[in-house]
């Protein structure tokens, strides 16, 4: 029995895909069991529900652009190795994006509204990347995990601290974001210099500033 090797064809068509599933609504399948399984949560007043959604939302579009991005970097990367690392890591950033959907959800909240503007434009940086070169690529993971992991650690601290729903959501992410960038410098990403980093962080800004009201 034969395994079947995947053209430019096949993985256009893969990635147009996990385009259309990303950006529906209930779609995502996640593989593990949401941490907020294990959490009650307390009583929220109407301003802390808004807060906790505006977070929710932020981290769900940072997971759309998490898609994006792995997609367009395994379309475009040369290694077979590097690529089937680059698709792992989509898989269970599924995961977070399924988790985060359904405490939106919980929280009578709805995505953003600019996710598809996202995708596409962290689409194109993540093919861009690949173009460029595999080493590139994995460093581009791995300086981006290093800023999701800061928006992580800030919404920790600034998540109600009886929303334990929330919190045991954004805390595996976190887990998981740190790994994922761990693995891309272990695979020999390029550590990105300072200002590199600064500027990345700047665009993020705009990003949660935007999708947190919408």
């Amino acid at each position: 029995m034969t395994t079947r090797r995947f053209n430019a064809i096949d993985r256009c068509l893969s990635a147009v895909d996990n385009a259309l599933r990303t950006l529906s609504a209930g779609t995502a399948s996640p593989r593990r069991i949401s941490p907020a399984a294990d959490h009650e949560g307390g009583a929220l007043s109407a301003q802390e529900r808004r807060h906790a959604a505006g977070l929710m939302r932020v981290n769900h579009t940072g997971e759309v652009c998490a898609q994006a991005l792995y997609q367009g970097q395994a379309l475009t990367a040369r290694l077979d190795g590097v690529r089937a690392a680059m698709e792992a890591a989509a898989q269970e950033e599924e995961d977070h994006l399924a988790w985060c959907e359904q405490r939106l959800e919980e929280l009578d909240a709805r995505p953003s509204l600019f996710n598809p503007v996202f995708y596409g434009l962290s689409f194109a940086v993540g093919a861009g990347a690949g173009l460029v070169g595999d080493r590139l690529s994995l460093g581009f993971v791995a300086a981006t995990e290093d800023q999701v992991c800061l928006h992580l650690e800030s919404h920790l601290r600034r998540l109600p601290e009886q929303d334990t729903r929330s919190r045991a959501i954004v805390a595996r992410m976190l887990t998981d974001e740190a790994r994922h960038a761990t693995h891309a410098l272990d695979a020999g990403g390029l550590r990105f210099p300072w200002p590199v980093k600064r500027a990345m962080s700047a665009v993020a800004g705009v990003m949660t500033g935007v999708t947190y009201y919408a």
